[in-house]
């Protein structure tokens, strides 16, 4: 369908406001994901959030969580699409269908198959490979999505293309966004299309193409002094291209909320309400690290929804903000931004101003620190603005927006709630301190209790404590009756209805103190040979040579490769090199534990002692998760990256090639001869590598040194340990690869031939007074062979647990593993009395738990170690969560694969315990 003929949408966005059905509506709107929220309790979080000021939704749908391998289609149960946009549609709640193809959201690879990676298509570009393995995910999505779009009986109300395409290098924005417009256009999407900036490019994340508009996300620091005049700038532009501010993604604080409405947006989506669970082998390996990160199973930044579905504090300030917006509707919906006005104070953003439709203003006033502020209105006089607050304040509001003459002229309380009725009109503000409102209306009588009114000049004044609820009740001269409550900001939050006489319905803060915990027992332990594989012999495969296992149809969870080196005796053995290594790896010789590593996609040496009679090694990998955010710091954070490793070799000797490099000092950073060619370098200083000191800056120099490999090797890894610089190597004037600080591995074997001199050479670039490193080490050897590769999912380490349950022995807590054991931990667990389940917690170290409960992968945790541990970020790594609708029958069966992983300290659980959620 072309953008000419394309069908007239129930949706438009313009520059003044989002319609839907030709109503104007403000958006406020909550991450809601149901593929990280068992699907029974669906309706109960979209519940949630209506009750608690949310009228909007958006949710990611993850192309690799429904494509599971190449051609391989599931949208049944959990992953029930359709189910979720109906009961979105039930519950009321506009949706903001976010379908990728690339989504972030700290999920395994972006949401991007890794079949994508193995065929090494580019992906997030304008290619027709790439776009025709996009166009079967929408061929699959989109038709849901259109079946639930708005004026077709749901409620999706806009789509979003790709996300924070600015953060990616795509060499064809306008390209891309407009090819996958044009799939998204041919489904019959009538909907509004948009692409969302990461940071703040709109041209890279949106094209700038003809039909898509392009979207913010803002994450600052809440109190960023000259956060609205960033912005109000960006505000100007999409005025200038037709369409409204839209801030599809932001900080959970309804406090930096305010401040964005201040300056005329038109949709808050506060990233992430609702937390969740990423359930199976989901999580992403992300860059919240030095870089390297490992996101937790436990998805939760604090937002007001636990994954349990607790409600938390922030979210009465959401139901607060839910009621103002509710409260001021078409009038907030149609309302134009000002910038500042007045004068500005230190610490206090505003006052900026919104002009209402159909006459008035808001006035937004925030204090950016946590000390009181006295402000002056001209005309009302002085009020506080407490430490950490914006308020919104009405001026010059006319009332007959609720049927009823005259107008607010000012307030120094926030109007927050309006409820208007057979000539009955009750307006609820809230302070924190004294203050006025004032009115113009032609009042026959009032009353008044808690506060002090006067009339003057047409006007009625009402003077109220700030410590005591006030109401004022007025009648006008046609008979109608205003009703005027103003109450203490705490009591504001719990409001939820107010009856005619004025008086509030009020909620109190939902009972989620910690109840006590109980500790599981009842423990059986089947040990495992943790030096084979969890996999049966006919599953194993063998390959020529040692691939990523996306290479080799393997995708998620575990796999295991298994080669072999000829055998050595102790003193010809010194290590184990692995290469190119992700996400983590444990190395078993002879089935003797060597060690646990995180490579990041790096290369590890791991020393050995004692020899090799059998020459076996074994390698156990798991993919923790593909990168969902492309960073280049490290192979494996690449958003292209792939799993597992690419070889290992037996390290027979370490050349120490620190010293005697001849230097050749540059002005520049192109590559001349002296790096490459033969050239006579008789004059040229022999120093350290590295050791040149030069008044550069940054240091531009070539080093240069004869390298004789040994006669019975053939492997040969350069590592430059400690780098602190980057380098371009170069063997025999061919260029061998770059190196730097995070990946200071490069294989040199294709370059280097037994017992044949070469000539090394290299360009470093350093800032000045750091070095490019303490040594560079050759690590040469043999490497493996005989490659044999088998990987297991959710369903084969279910059997494997299942078929070891036999072998259990009765157990009791704590529990100490020897480094490098592996076992199956047995046990039953009943459902909370509540019903909703229970949130394990896990306590011990040196131990990688993947947790299963009820045939459900719940999570991965990995407890603290002295060594080998990553980062891991996003939530608590130390617990898992047991849904109670996850409880088929009497008892829940949990079983736990332990995996001991710290050679330094104590591989130890100490206990599991329950807390009912």
């Amino acid at each position: 369908m072309s953008l000419d003929t394309q069908a007239i949408s129930a949706v438009q966005f313009e520059a003044s406001a989002v319609r839907i059905h030709g109503e104007p509506k403000f958006l406020l709107s909550a991450s809601l994901f149901y593929f990280r929220i068992p699907r029974l309790l669906w309706k109960e979080r979209m519940e949630q959030l209506k009750a608690y000021g949310y009228n909007s939704i958006d949710v990611y749908f993850p192309w690799n969580y429904h494509e599971l391998k190449e051609g391989e289609w599931d949208f049944a149960e959990e992953r029930d699409v359709e189910a979720f946009l109906s009961a979105a549609s039930d519950a009321g709640l506009w949706v903001i269908a976010r379908p990728g193809p690339y989504i972030c959201s700290e999920w395994d690879g972006g949401a991007l198959p890794a079949y994508l990676q193995a065929q090494g298509i580019e992906i997030r570009q304008n290619d027709p490979v790439f776009l025709s393995r996009v166009a079967a995910w929408f061929d699959r999505i989109m038709p849901l999505l259109k079946a639930y779009q708005a004026g077709e009986g749901g409620t999706v109300i806009a789509v979003q293309l790709d996300n924070e395409l600015d953060f990616y290098d795509c060499k064809d924005p306008k390209g891309y966004i407009g090819a996958l417009r044009d799939l998204t256009l041919s489904h019959g999407i009538t909907v509004p299309l948009f692409a969302c900036a990461g940071q703040g490019g709109l041209l890279q994340a949106a094209g700038i193409a003809e039909g898509v508009a392009p979207t913010c996300n803002f994450y600052p620091d809440n109190r960023d002094p000259e956060f609205e005049q960033k912005v109000l700038h960006y505000g100007g532009i999409m005025e200038e291209l037709g369409y409204p501010l839209l801030v599809t993604e932001t900080n959970r604080a309804h406090y930096l909320l305010r401040r964005l409405m201040g300056c005329g947006a038109k949709l808050l989506g506060p990233y992430l309400q609702v937390s969740g669970t990423d359930f199976g082998f989901t999580n992403a390996t992300n860059n919240w690290g030095k870089p390297l990160a490992f996101m937790t199973s436990d998805y939760d930044f604090g937002g007001m929804i636990s994954p349990e579905g607790h409600i938390r504090a922030e979210a009465y300030e959401g139901r607060l903000l839910g009621q103002l917006i509710e409260t001021y509707g078409i009038k907030l919906a149609e309302a134009k931004a000002v910038g500042a006005v007045g004068e500005l104070r230190e610490n206090i953003a505003g006052p900026y101003a919104l002009e209402l439709k159909d006459g008035g203003k808001l006035l937004f006033f925030t204090n950016l620190d946590d000390q009181d502020k006295e402000i002056t209105l001209d005309d009302v006089g002085t009020f506080t603005l407490r430490g950490g607050r914006s308020l919104a304040l009405p001026m010059q509001l006319p009332l007959t927006s609720w049927g009823m003459e005259g107008k607010l002229e000012q307030s120094t309380a926030e109007l927050y709630f309006a409820k208007s009725a057979g000539g009955k009109l009750s307006l609820a503000f809230h302070t924190e301190g004294a203050g006025q409102i004032q009115l113009s209306i032609e009042a026959d009588e009032f009353e008044s209790e808690g506060c002090f009114v006067e009339q003057q000049d047409g006007r009625l004044i009402i003077s109220f404590n700030g410590e005591t609820d006030a109401v004022c009740r007025v009648k006008d001269h046609t008979g109608s009756l205003l009703t005027v409550v103003i109450q203490d900001r705490s009591k504001a939050l719990y409001m939820v209805e107010m009856d005619e006489e004025g008086l509030m319905v009020i909620d109190s803060l939902e009972n989620n103190l910690v109840k006590e915990e109980q500790a599981v027992t009842n423990w059986l332990l089947s040990s495992i040979d943790a030096a084979e594989p969890m996999t049966s012999t006919e599953a194993r495969q063998s390959i020529e040579h040692a691939s990523y296992l996306e290479q080799n149809g393997i995708y998620r969870g575990y796999a295991w490769y298994e080669a072999s080196v000829p055998p050595h005796s102790e003193n010809e053995v010194q290590g184990i090199l692995i290469k190119n290594g992700s996400d983590v790896l444990s190395l078993y010789a002879d089935g003797t534990y060597l060690g646990t590593i995180v490579p990041g996609g790096s290369s590890s040496y791991l020393p050995l002692t004692g020899g090799l009679e059998q020459g076996k090694l074994l390698a156990r990998t798991e993919i923790w998760g593909h990168s969902n955010f492309d960073d280049s710091r490290l192979p494996g954070l690449r958003l292209h990256a792939m799993k597992g490793l690419t070889g290992m070799s037996l390290v027979t000797k370490q050349h120490d090639l620190s010293r005697n490099w001849s230097v050749y000092r540059a002005t520049d950073r192109i590559l001349r001869e002296e790096l490459t060619a033969e050239v006579d370098r008789k004059l040229w200083p022999v120093v350290n590598l590295g050791g040149w000191l030069s008044p550069d800056h940054p240091a531009f120099e070539y080093y240069r040194k004869s390298f004789i490999p040994g006669d019975k090797a053939n492997s040969w890894t350069l590592y430059f340990e400690g780098m602190q610089s980057t380098a371009q190597v170069y063997v025999d004037g061919k260029f061998a690869g770059d190196v730097n600080p995070f990946d200071p591995y490069l294989d040199l074997s294709p370059y280097l031939t037994a017992g044949q001199t070469a000539e090394l050479a290299i360009f470093l670039e350093r800032v000045i007074g750091l070095p490019p490193g303490r040594r560079a080490i050759m690590y040469e050897g043999i490497q493996a062979s005989n490659w044999t590769i088998s990987g297991a999912e959710e369903p084969e380490l279910l059997a494997h647990a299942e078929a070891t349950r036999t072998q259990g022995l009765e157990v009791e807590l704590p529990l100490q593993l020897e480094p490098g054991q592996t076992a199956w931990l047995h046990g039953a667990v009943s459902n909370s009395e509540s019903g909703a389940g229970w949130r394990a917690n896990v306590s011990g170290s040196g131990l990688k738990l993947t947790v299963f409960f009820e045939g459900h992968l719940v999570g991965r945790t990995w407890t603290p170690s002295q060594e080998g541990r990553p980062v891991l970020t996003g939530g608590d790594p130390h617990s898992v969560y047991l849904p109670g609708v996850w409880f088929d029958k009497k008892e829940g069966e949990i079983a736990i694969l332990l995996e001991a992983v710290d050679q330094a300290g104590p591989c130890k659980l100490e206990a599991i315990t329950l807390q009912p959620v």
